[in-house]
């Protein structure tokens, strides 16, 4: 599904009840990783993140953080945070409620966060209402970078991830093997424009976004 770079306002608003953006006036970018932790790439993307003294959001995959627990102490050292994406990183679309619902409290056994970000972005309604109540906090994005889509070079990941960037957005990015090349490249352009822009690179966390809803 060819997704677009920039988040629509319309569908934001739609979704009111999910946050997209950290808009607190503030000079601040939220990078966020999805399909994690991997053994390799995940530690590519800390290495580069101390060089530019960023932090950012890792949301992993419960069935990877048993297989690679390391890596996610190497995250939390780092002064990186972690989120939920599940464990099994099923698409709500084509599960039942209580099957996703499940998988996501299974991943929560491993993973301490009550931010959760739907694979793919696919949930449905009943799903994120039964999430709600369980305390989770719905996290999507606004501003995706495409670093999965292998029709793209390296440099036009990275061109396409700086084109959009407003202050307090969120940029999803993703530390797995198909979107490496991309992924760091982009980051690298996002770490660099937020150089040139005085912007910070700040973690998302419970009590930030649970603000945000006030």
């Amino acid at each position: 599904m060819n997704l677009p770079i920039r988040v629509p306002g319309l569908i934001q608003s739609f979704y009111s009840d999910r946050i997209w953006k950290m808009s607190d006036g503030s000079k601040k970018l939220y990078l966020t990783f999805d399909d994690g932790p991997h053994p390799e790439i995940t530690r590519l993307v800390l290495a580069m993140l101390n060089r530019h003294k960023a932090k950012g959001t890792f949301f992993c995959i419960g069935k990877r953080v048993v297989q690679y627990p390391e890596v996610v102490t190497d995250i939390l050292d780092q002064g990186s945070a972690i989120g939920n994406h599940s464990f099994s990183h099923l698409n709500g679309w084509n599960t039942s409620t209580s099957e996703y619902v499940d998988d996501v409290c299974a991943a929560k056994k491993h993973i301490d966060s009550r931010l959760f970000r739907a694979p793919y972005g696919r949930i449905k309604n009943s799903q994120a209402i039964e999430l709600k109540k369980r305390g989770f906090q719905l996290v999507m994005w606004s501003v995706l970078s495409q670093d999965y889509d292998s029709s793209l070079t390296p440099e036009q990941c990275a061109e396409r991830s700086v084109k959009w960037l407003e202050f307090g957005d969120i940029v999803l990015f993703h530390d797995s093997e198909k979107a490496k090349r991309n992924m760091l490249a982009g980051l690298e352009a996002v770490l660099n424009w937020g150089k040139d822009n005085g912007v910070e690179f700040d973690t998302l966390e419970f009590q930030k976004v649970k603000d945000l809803k006030r």
